[in-house]
């Protein structure tokens, strides 16, 4: 019955780091899952599978770990050291889109009607 414990990395459809920078102790699997002979699901008689425990720091999760004698093992990826600078999509294209622009023309006049339009 050991744990792993992991701070999990931001999804794929996350931009930012919101939900993210907290610790999960996770049970590790004691018997591999078998399946259904009739309908053909995966089940398994490991309980401790569906137990996902979360932490705000390092040392919460490994003083739970402690003081409930379980023997854990830390991963050490936890969240990423390198930061990657946010770049405009100007500074990766090279095209400018302000009002500064030379080759942008600035919007003309709204063209008045002089009668109601037909629908």
């Amino acid at each position: 019955m050991s744990a792993r414990i992991y701070s999990p990395s931001r999804t794929a459809m996350q931009s930012g780091t919101a939900k993210t920078g907290y610790w999960v102790l996770e049970f590790e699997p004691q018997s591999p899952p078998r399946i259904e002979p009739l309908m053909g699901y995966t089940s398994s008689s490991d309980t401790r599978r569906q137990v996902r425990l979360n932490f705000p720091t390092l040392e919460d999760a490994i003083a739970y770990a402690q003081k409930n004698g379980i023997p854990y093992q830390v991963d050490p990826r936890g969240p990423s050291a390198a930061r990657f600078p946010m770049r405009k999509i100007s500074a990766m294209t090279g095209k400018s889109r302000g009002p500064t622009d030379p080759g942008r023309s600035a919007p003309g006049p709204v063209a008045q009607l002089d009668r109601a339009p037909a629908f």
